[in-house]
């Protein structure tokens, strides 16, 4: 199972985000905010041009940043010299996310997918993030949709708590994804096999039989994401933790 910690306080997703404060998501002003609010923290890596982990969900930086191109293009120094859109602070780094929380708050970390099929094109973002969490002290998990990316932390940093993001994976979502390979991970066949402690499911499918098959197993369900006090009663039923954004939990 995952530390005490992980069940203890709700999950910021991205951090406590809110532009109409300045506080981006997965910027530093949200992980600040979510530090002094005692939540824990959901966050997202991407991969530099110059092989360190981004703190950033998109692929692409147009969202997030209103430039074109992605992440992978810009070197750490230029990503952290970009500011996000409604804040005034650039793309973080892990290793400075590490830093500023430091223990405070247990920390959910998301691995995402660098080809966009779920597929064992990985490598690069797995050894930048295992060098950074390796070196890191507090209650820490991580966790991907794609199930290479779990098995190589598995060899990275076997000792770090690890699941997988997990959802039913409906044709309209995963457009890229083969329909064969999206029929099979929607059974999540690899938690056996990746050595996971949690699995990370989205919130309106949490009734899925082969959750509630893992729940009834020993695995600790988290769920993603809750923005209402009234989806985070229902999802407790089963979940339990949450993954939370657009709203205070009580």
């Amino acid at each position: 199972m995952p530390p005490k910690a992980f069940f203890d306080r709700p999950f910021a997703h991205r951090g406590l985000h809110d532009v109409n404060d300045g506080r981006p998501e997965n910027s530093m002003a949200a992980f600040r905010a979510a530090i002094k609010g005692g939540f824990g923290i959901e966050l997202d890596l991407q991969i530099s041009k110059d092989g360190q982990a981004m703190v950033f969900h998109d692929y692409d930086l147009q969202r997030l940043a209103g430039v074109n191109g992605a992440v992978c293009q810009r070197t750490a120094n230029e990503l952290g010299n970009l500011p996000l859109i409604g804040g005034t602070e650039g793309i973080p780094t892990l290793a400075d996310v590490l830093d500023l929380v430091d223990g405070q708050v247990p920390l959910l970390i998301e691995i995402k997918d660098q080809d966009l099929r779920l597929g064992d094109n990985i490598g690069a973002l797995e050894a930048a993030t295992s060098g950074d969490v390796q070196r890191y002290r507090g209650p820490l998990g991580l966790m991907s949709f794609n199930p290479h990316s779990v098995m190589a932390m598995a060899d990275l940093c076997p000792d770090i708590p690890r699941g997988l993001t997990t959802c039913n994976f409906d044709k309209q979502d995963w457009l890229l994804i083969p329909d064969e390979r999206r029929r099979e991970l929607a059974t999540i066949p690899d938690y056996g096999r990746t050595g996971s402690c949690f699995i990370s499911h989205q919130q309106d499918q949490l009734d899925s039989p082969r959750v509630l098959e893992l729940k009834a197993n020993g695995a600790a369900v988290f769920c993603w994401t809750i923005r209402s006090a009234a989806q985070e009663a229902t999802a407790r039923q089963i979940a339990d933790n949450v993954t939370f954004e657009g709203y205070l939990p009580t």
